[in-house]
């Protein structure tokens, strides 16, 4: 009895995914894979009351992995017919060269966990269903605060699935659903104009999009763009930099977090190749990479290579524990795979990637570390941030921020750019709070031209010093 549910109805079968990596081994690879994905995707935009842009898409295909050694061969196709499949087995397989593989006699199929079931699949709710939720967030932002004079709503869900089956013998089916949401506004006062926003995402259902949780949304893209009427630029310069809770687990997964997958350890390039079981910050810094959090937008139930999905502690103790493994990376390692091969889509090959990378509370207070600070800056939300992997530098743009004056939060900050390298930022944290978030916006990770979702958190951290770019303090009018 074939055991392939989602996937027959296009009609994958055991004994054409067996025959797919007959062929994929025919010239002697160590290993290969396929991998099967369907994705129904949907977004509605709403500008000013108006539905401005709608847009539906479905992607299906295949792709083909052979590895032999540290090198792999990769081939897809858009075509879920024989003869496509093996076509694409047999372009995988010129990267190796030498007697034929078996292909595995039977497959035993993965029992996965269940980490985001649905109690309504996204292709059951119609687009009529949709947009009220969005009308309802461009009335409360509008009668939130009269200087707000445009306001723009943003929607997306997707349904779809994944197949993975080895050379092993393994297969596994998941499926796979995504949502989020985002509210920008521009406001005005006295000719000067402002625009912030907020969103909100994860693997799941309309349920989801509760009134309290869109009353939060609106609250914080109104107050995030208002706020900045009132901020001010910090003075430029070395000075202790606060971090806030949620949000700035974007400075820990760029600067920090993807120094440590392991492809870049291997190779030899990310400047933490050479501190593995090394002291690496101090003993209350820990730092994991998870993939298990229920409904998080960086969730898996299994990666993107058919393993096992769990915690990664990456930093215990302040010692760096382990890297991020795919297959190739632990195979070179002499250790298990860590469930963090992951790619973009069935056009791409895996590699090492982060799913939900924080901080684990610390023993401080948040308002203990505030108090810590004579003169600083205390940093809420960040955007744009640039990366050098191998050395680690890292620039990144504060959006909202508070100076830090005789240990209190005294004026909004705004046009900071905070500047530093990730091993050292990270050697440099002198206090850890106990006030953990894992933040809930629609983070996207991008890696050597491959895009995934990823979750991320931090409580709230002191690094005791960070360059700091501003213009100098000018009094608001």
């Amino acid at each position: 009895m074939d055991r392939i549910h989602y996937f027959s109805r296009f009609g994958i079968t055991e004994g054409l995914l067996r025959d797919t990596l007959a062929a994929a081994l025919s010239s002697g690879g160590d290993r290969a894979d396929v991998f099967v994905q369907h994705r129904v995707m949907s977004s509605l935009g709403l500008e000013d009351g108006e539905v401005n842009r709608a847009y539906a898409g479905v992607s299906l295909g295949a792709g083909v992995r052979v590895v032999k050694g540290d090198q792999q061969g990769y081939a897809f196709t858009e075509e879920l017919t024989r003869e496509s499949l093996l076509n694409a087995a047999k372009t995988a397989a010129v990267v190796a060269s030498g007697p034929s593989r078996m292909a595995p006699e039977a497959f035993r199929v993965s029992d996965l966990p269940k980490r985001y079931p649905l109690q309504r699949p996204w292709e059951d709710v119609r687009t009529e269903e949709k947009l009220p939720l969005l009308q309802g967030l461009n009335t409360s932002a509008f009668a939130r605060d009269p200087r707000i004079k445009k306001v723009s709503v943003s929607f997306a869900d997707e349904s779809g699935a994944v197949l993975i089956a080895d050379s092993s013998g393994r297969i596994s089916e998941d499926l796979q659903p995504m949502s989020r949401i985002g509210l920008s506004c521009t406001a005005e006062q006295g000719g000067q104009r402002e625009s912030n926003g907020w969103n909100l995402a994860g693997r799941t259902g309309f349920d989801w999009f509760s009134p309290e949780r869109m009353e939060r949304l609106v609250d914080r893209a109104v107050e995030k763009t208002t706020i900045l009427f009132d901020a001010i630029q910090p003075p430029a310069g070395e000075m202790p930099v606060v971090l806030g809770a949620g949000s700035s687990g974007i400075l820990l997964h760029e600067a920090i977090g993807h120094g440590m997958e392991a492809d870049f350890n291997r190779k030899g390039t990310s400047i933490f190749s050479d501190k593995l079981n090394q002291k690496v910050a101090q003993d209350f810094v820990s730092i994991v990479d998870d993939g298990t959090q229920d409904f998080a937008r960086g969730a898996i139930n299994v990666d993107d290579e058919g393993n096992e999905v769990g915690k990664t502690m990456l930093v215990e103790g302040g010692t760096l524990s382990s890297y991020l493994h795919d297959s190739i990376s632990a195979r070179h390692y002499g250790v298990k795979p860590t469930g963090s091969g992951r790619r973009e889509s069935y056009q791409h090959a895996p590699q090492p990637r982060m799913r939900s990378t924080y901080m684990l509370p610390g023993p401080h207070k948040r308002d203990e570390i505030v108090a810590s600070v004579k003169r600083g800056i205390f940093c809420d939300s960040f955007s744009n941030g640039q990366v050098n992997i191998g050395p680690g530098d890292f620039t990144f743009y504060v959006t909202n921020g508070w100076l830090i004056e005789d240990g209190k939060l005294t004026q909004p900050v705004k046009d900071v750019n905070i500047i530093g390298n990730g091993p050292k930022v990270l050697s440099l944290i002198d206090m850890v709070g106990d006030d953990l978030i894992i933040d809930e916006g629609g983070w996207t990770c991008g890696k050597n031209g491959q895009s995934v979702p990823v979750s991320q958190g931090m409580p709230t951290v002191r690094v005791s010093s960070l360059t700091v770019g501003g213009r100098g303090v000018k009094k608001a009018s």
